[in-house]
């Protein structure tokens, strides 16, 4: 078996169609995703007022009206569910399992998840990634980043030893075991090109440390993702003979990806974020309900620091302009993200690659666009803000989540929904009407509605899917609601992304004996 074939051994076959080589390229400016309009009114292109989460719809919106097993079959059509032996051959897991699922808006679907457990090491990655300006860039960090992180989180013998096989042709032991749903495809063509890649960083962390030296996770996570995006960069760079790869490595490097990730040894949790996507805690109190503990940091124009941050690294003659209208340049949403090569690179690189490059790309206006007042590049950064957090007992799962699901729902409301869900327990809160006008007669028939649909909770065996189920079909007073859900889920692939970004969704329930126990008795 060839040494790709064995180090990336746990792959589902790659899923390719026809369309593959333009399936997901959308232009910029593309549809802001917090200025959604509602279902009754037209598509701002450009946003004229101050972004805010959620969206109104009304119920004059002409669409199919699906029935309720039309419904569950799309929203659990991406579904995902993993459970872990209480014991792994290694340590007693901190981890009961997880949940995941994503529901498309763009046609195709522009994020990406993943989710494996580390073999020579320890642990569990997950991670959720949010494309733009076209899927590649997303495809390519869900197949490369965590093998990026565990080779970072390896110590300098087991790297050795990796080498010395590679180069006796020895068969290598699995890296990662990949815990993916059948849709979760891989590029299957680019196998040993992200193999030699990874062999080059391998490599060079073993010039760079000694006998009996690894990183920590906070600096193994670090290096991974800044170094991933480098060689995205560098991919793109050189090119390839195969038509086909060179024509695949500038697709990603020229489109973007966010990421938010999650490492999990025993009860140590470490997040990385990059961009827009988000991490939240979900914390049971001794009332039984449930509060949110955030993460992460979006890294976008709501996040002061990461304004003045870019102010300060551009000359002060950029200050306004290098954030225009709440974007990176007035084009981009999000402050960092891997790709997205023409915000890093000079114009006389991008200028000179493309000329070189494919014919494909000669008629593709994204790609020979130039960002208006660019002058002193890179203006963006893969660099991940990177969290530590000690789980405590009382620590009951972690939603990772692309912005599609945080534009819908806040976070106290997700935790809220993820947490009755999961304990069975639905916390009793004072029925709101958001000012509206109600009758008694309607007041009651939110009575019974909101106590039918306590029973009907559990009619999704997925917890992420059981929270799309709200956000997308939520109404005006927070309930579920199939008309609206009906509509949401049939409006035609050119209106939807319109009204809601694509979702996805890991749920990661935490095991709190377990969790108790590692705090008190300490890590074997």
């Amino acid at each position: 078996m060839p040494v790709t074939s064995q180090l990336f051994r746990g792959f589902p076959r790659a899923k390719l169609w026809g369309s593959s080589l333009f399936p997901c390229q959308r232009q910029l400016p593309c549809c802001p995703t917090s200025h959604r309009p509602t279902l009754s009114q037209p598509h701002p292109i450009w946003p004229t007022a101050m972004p805010v989460r959620g969206y109104r719809r009304s119920p004059d919106l002409h669409s199919y009206n699906l029935t309720p097993p039309q419904v569950n079959s799309i929203l659990k059509a991406n579904e995902y569910s993993f459970k872990v032996p209480e014991f792994d051959g290694k340590n007693v897991s901190s981890v009961m399992g997880f949940d995941s699922n994503q529901l498309p808006a763009n046609a195709p679907i522009e994020d990406r998840r993943s989710a494996a457990t580390c073999l020579q090491t320890r642990g569990m990655l997950l991670g959720v990634f949010d494309g733009h300006a076209g899927c590649a860039c997303a495809q390519a960090l869900s197949e490369r980043l965590f093998y990026y992180v565990a080779m970072s989180l390896m110590p300098h013998e087991t790297l050795c030893e990796l080498e010395s096989a590679v180069e006796a042709g020895r068969p290598l032991s699995p890296i990662l075991q990949w815990h993916k749903h059948p849709n979760d495809y891989f590029t299957r063509e680019a196998q040993t090109m992200y193999f030699n890649s990874l062999r080059t960083y391998w490599q060079e962390l073993i010039d760079l440390s000694s006998p009996g030296e690894s990183l920590g996770p906070r600096e193994a996570l670090l290096s991974a993702f800044k170094r991933l995006d480098s060689d995205l960069s560098l991919e793109a760079q050189v090119g390839d003979a195969n038509s086909f790869l060179h024509y695949w490595v500038l697709r990603v490097a020229f489109s973007g990806a966010t990421a938010c990730i999650a490492h999990i040894d025993g009860s140590d949790l470490y997040v990385a974020n990059t961009g827009d996507g988000r991490a939240v805690l979900g914390v049971q109190e001794e009332d039984g309900s449930f509060s949110a503990h955030t993460l992460s940091n979006d890294h976008n124009a709501q996040n002061e620091n990461e304004v003045a941050r870019i102010q300060e690294e551009h000359p002060p003659s950029e200050k306004k302009t290098v954030v225009r209208q709440d974007r990176l340049l007035g084009l981009l949403m999000p402050f960092r993200a891997f790709g997205d090569v023409k915000f890093k690179w000079s114009i006389d690189l991008q200028r000179g690659v493309l000329e070189s490059g494919p014919d494909q790309l000669h008629d593709n206006e994204h790609t020979k666009f130039i960002p208006p007042n660019y002058h002193t590049p890179p203006y963006l950064t893969a660099e991940p803000e990177i969290t530590h957090h000690r789980l405590r007992p009382q620590d009951r799962f972690l939603v990772l989540g692309t912005d599609g699901l945080w534009e819908t729902l806040h976070r106290q409301e997700v935790v809220r929904i993820v947490g009755e869900y999961l304990t069975g327990v639905h916390q009793r809160q004072p029925l709101t009407v958001g000012g509206y006008h109600v009758t008694l007669g309607q007041m009651q028939g939110l009575l019974a509605e909101r106590k039918a649909r306590a029973s009907l909770a559990f009619q999704d065996q997925n917890a992420a899917t059981h929270l799309i189920r709200h956000a997308v079909g939520n109404n005006e007073f927070g309930a579920v609601d199939h008309e609206t859900l009906s509509k949401m889920l049939s409006l035609p692939e050119e209106l939807a992304r319109m009204y809601r970004d694509d979702i996805t969704i890991i749920i990661t329930q935490f095991n709190p004996h377990v969790v108790g126990h590692q705090r008190q008795g300490g890590e074997s």
